[in-house]
Formats: C-alpha cells, structure tokens, sequence
C-alpha cells in the first residue's frame, strides 16, 4: 500500500519494551481502522443491493414545471 519500509524488527534484533509497547498500539489502531473500513464498504454494498431501501425520484425532479417552460429565479 505504501512505499515506506516496514518498522518492524528484523529477526536478530530486540525492541525496548516501549518501542514494543507503540508498535502493539499502531497495530491495533490499523486493525480497528480496517474493521470500521471494512464494514463501512458492506453496508454500502448493502445499500446499493436493496432495492427498498433507494429512494425513487420525487415527481417534481422528474417533470417539468406546468406548462413545460423551465422556471429561472429571478
């Protein structure tokens, strides 16, 4: 997704516990992002899949006002 490298810490190498203690917090709040993410993409397909919940165009969008003229405001 992104050009940066990754933080974590090669095989030989030891983090402090609160370089630890940060990359546990960074982990979760991406997890949490994902999942809000995630669910927010369903329900928009949801959305898009049921039909009774689209709302149908009001008559007054669909048709022209009166004698056909298009109305201007002043």
């Amino acid at each position: 997704m992104t050009d940066t490298p990754d933080k974590t810490p090669s095989p030989g190498q030891t983090l402090s516990a609160r370089a630890e203690a940060a990359l546990a917090a960074r982990l979760a709040r991406q997890a949490a992002a994902l999942r809000a993410n995630l669910r927010r993409r369903k329900d928009q397909a949801r959305t898009r899949q049921d039909p009774s919940t689209a709302e149908e165009p009001s008559p007054a969008t669909t048709q022209p006002p009166g004698n056909g003229e298009n109305k201007t405001c002043p």
